[in-house]
């Protein structure tokens, strides 16, 4: 079992290849860090040159009939007109038009197979009634060819028309009938380049011209006789796509093929075609693969955020290398355009401000009240408010520490004028709620409500820590909040991350003193309840539990033990440094040698299995910052040092640039450079948290490993490939995702800002 794990983490580490533009300086010393001759510290960086920025926009041709969403083939002409064929009709969309225009109407109105533009761009269509071109700006039925005609074919000597019936030749003048012996199901038919075709169809691959006909279908010809695409690579390589995958051809040899094991994300391939820079696009019937010559590595295209729908009929791709495709439910185009990590920050900033920003200055979620429909975008409340404002205050604080600039102070204040509100609205001592909403509102997450005697029996049957709250809303003093508490270890302890590097990068000495304040309520409020946070209803929150009493004595909390020990450690220090409180130095020291609290941390690396979640590695970073910088003592410093380092060791492999900029910041190096480029400039654009089941590829497995209770998939894959989600969420889910939200971008922005103000990122 643990070979097994080993083995798939390795495989786990791959990462698609980019030009990076990272630039080295300096030798190696023979401590093995890098140092310039001078002595003076190593220098690593990337350089921010533009890289090519993918994106998704997709088309339903027509609202009122489901066949003409069936796409079956699509080309553009030089002005980037695009024609379709489908099976309710032929369309036109001309540039710059979004509709699509219905091209052949009446009693003709029907079922089209293929469409293709001939070198004086006149466009051709392979319908249910026969062929029709392009004449004086209206399609003209051309008399020859026995319908139904599947496919039209340009080539040098002509156009050809391909059906059940027949071959037809068409030289300028008439159409000539080919006597080829070939199959009657012609799926795909391309030119050789000297006046000969080859025939994807359900029987094998055929070969005609005037000399001869021939056929491939034995097993070692083609990985399956049903064969269904065809294209040529950068190489004069044959690809022939069908059911099994894509044989590769030279000749009459096969040279190599593309199936599951290869990157193949579903066993039936419709289509094949080549992109620019010669990559191959291969269409399935669940997404598209793109293989980049000379690199074994791929890279997969499929979902709501790639695809208005996953069974891929045709690609074509126009002068800018937009790639058109060809779906069972419209038209998708994915777009390509260079940005720098500089201006995709920008752009991400944008749309935090514009529709991630909610009164009074909460950062988090929104809801889309229509799945994936950008303008339904409709505010909405969080249990982790206060967590993922704290995320962007720190976000705030590395851009002003960057940039010098007011606003991104002014911003940062804001969000500390929200986390300090969330104390004071509870008007309880020390005890801070986790989030607010305006009292208007009459909708939100776990509503008042009873308990039965039932329900309290079940619910504390399956959860022994269970605490039932029956009211978790409640009004705020001045009338305008609601305020809900309950408020778990979490929230404290992403406050304190962002309270942290608010302190040291951007507050003067009157919001200095206005932090310490803050923090010391807090803290008074744990020290004086045994380190519980104590609710309004006088009892310990479900999750705010950092005692002796607790997590020492009660087996229970046994998951929970080794990373609460932690943090609680870490609250204190930042404390009593921001202060000079010595009772929080007391307690922080009665924890470490009375209550082993140092001891319980030291297991939170091989913990159970059963209790590990990729949530705790991401509250581990947000508590490290105090305890690596600010505990003076040598041994404890040291100590944190050796449980940084193996905290980093483990979780490294998840690619995470917050993980790796953390790491580097209070580490000093530049660990996962690369990787924290790749996955800034692999994210999407889009923030909608598209639904992704890449448990549905072929090309993965189904796992229970890193993380045991969850279903995941065997390999670490693109950001670009998996759900828009904040850092606390496991990359390797096999299904996740709900189009019904839209995240905020602070989980791109955060690692870009701290890797500018380390000089990671030039």
């Amino acid at each position: 079992m643990f070979d097994y794990m080993k083995d798939k983490m390795s495989k786990m580490k791959r990462i698609n290849t980019l030009i990076l533009g990272v630039v080295l300086v300096l030798t190696i010393n023979s401590c093995g860090k890098e140092s310039s001759p001078s002595g003076s510290p190593q220098k690593v960086s990337h350089q921010d040159t533009p890289f090519i920025q993918e994106y998704h926009e997709g088309s339903i041709v027509d609202e009122s009939n489901d066949a003409s969403n069936e796409v079956r083939a699509i080309k553009l002409n030089k002005a980037g007109d695009a024609w379709i064929a489908t099976k309710g009709g032929v369309y036109k969309k001309p540039q710059p038009s979004k509709t699509w225009e219905l091209m052949i109407t009446g009693s003709a109105q029907g079922p089209a197979y293929d469409v293709d533009f001939d070198s004086e761009e006149n466009v051709w269509v392979a319908a249910w009634d026969g062929v029709y071109a392009n004449k004086d700006g209206s399609l003209t039925k051309h008399e020859g060819p026995e319908a139904p005609i599947a496919k039209v074919v340009m080539a040098k000597e002509g156009i050809y028309a391909l059906g059940p019936k027949g071959i037809w030749l068409y030289d300028g003048q008439s159409w000539n009938k080919k006597d080829y012996t070939k199959a009657r199901s012609m799926r795909e038919a391309i030119s050789d380049g000297k006046k000969g075709l080859w025939i994807a169809t359900d029987v094998g691959l055929y070969h005609c011209n005037e000399a001869k006909t021939t056929v491939y279908n034995k097993n070692e010809d083609l990985l399956s006789a049903y064969t269904k695409g065809l294209a040529y690579d950068d190489s004069g390589n044959l690809w022939v796509s069908g059911l099994g995958g894509v044989t590769i051809r030279n000749g009459e040899q096969v040279v190599a093929h593309k199936t599951p094991e290869n990157g193949i994300t579903n066993s039936n391939v419709n289509i094949v075609r080549k992109g620019p820079g010669g990559v191959m696009w291969v269409g399935t019937d669940y997404g598209i693969t793109c293989f980049t010559p000379g690199e074994t590595e791929y890279s997969v295209r499929l979902s709501k955020r790639w695809l208005i729908n996953d069974e891929v009929k045709d690609i074509t791709f126009d002068a800018n290398g937009n790639a058109w495709i060809a779906t069972s439910g419209g038209v998708s185009v994915i777009y390509r355009k260079e940005m720098t990590l500089a201006e995709k920050a920008d752009h991400f900033y944008e749309q935090l401000i514009t529709r991630h920003i909610r009164e009074p200055w909460i950062a988090g979620r929104f809801t889309l009240t229509v799945a994936g429909d950008t303008s339904t975008l409709v505010p909405d409340d969080d249990d982790n408010d206060g967590e993922y404002t704290a995320m962007y205050l720190a976000m705030e604080s590395f851009r002003y520490a960057v940039t010098g600039d007011p606003v991104a102070k002014e911003r940062a204040r804001k969000a500390f004028d929200f986390l300090h509100l969330l104390r004071e609205v509870t008007e309880l001592d020390g005890f801070f709620a986790r989030t607010v909403v305006p009292v208007e509102w009459d909708r939100m997450h776990d509503m008042n409500r009873t308990y039965t005697p039932q329900e309290l029996a079940e619910d504390l049957i399956n959860n022994s820590r269970h605490k039932p709250v029956e009211v978790r809303w409640h009004l705020s003093k001045d009338g305008k909040w609601w305020w809900k508490g309950d408020t778990s270890s979490d929230e404290l302890d992403g406050h304190f991350f962002g309270y942290y590097w608010y302190y040291y990068l951007v507050a003067d000495e009157t919001e200095k003193e206005r932090i310490a304040n803050h923090v010391s309520k807090i803290m008074d409020h744990l020290v004086r309840n045994d380190f519980y946070l104590v609710d309004v209803d006088g009892k310990p929150t479900k999750w705010g539990v950092w005692s002796p009493e607790s997590l020492n004595e009660d087996p229970e909390w046994s998951p929970e033990k080794p990373l609460n020990s932690l943090e609680i450690l870490s609250f204190l220090k930042f404390a009593y440094e921001i202060t000079g409180f010595e009772q929080y130095q007391e307690a922080y020291l009665k924890l470490i040698n009375e209550h082993g609290y140092i001891k319980n941390a030291q297991t939170l690396y091989v913990t159970n299995p059963a209790w590990e979640t990729y949530f705790d590695i991401y509250l581990a970073l947000y508590i490290y910052p105090a305890l690596i910088n600010l505990e003076k003592d040598p041994e404890l410093n040291k100590t944190y040092q050796a449980h940084l380092v193996q905290w980093y060791e483990k979780f490294s492999e998840t690619n995470s640039p917050l993980l790796n900029f953390t790491y580097n910041i209070l580490n000093g190096g530049y660990d996962g450079l690369e990787e924290s480029i790749f996955f800034l400039q692999d994210a999407p654009l889009s923030l909608v948290d598209d639904y992704i089941d890449n448990g549905k590829r072929e090309d993965l497995q189904l796992v229970r490993y890193p993380i045991l209770e969850e279903v995941q998939v065997d390999e670490l894959r693109p950001p670009s490939e998996y759900r828009t989600m904040r850092w606390d969420r496991n990359p390797y889910f096999a299904q996740a995702g709900n189009p019904h939200q839209e995240r905020e971008p602070v989980y791109w922005l955060l690692p870009y800002w701290m890797g500018r103000h380390l000089e990671l990122i030039q």
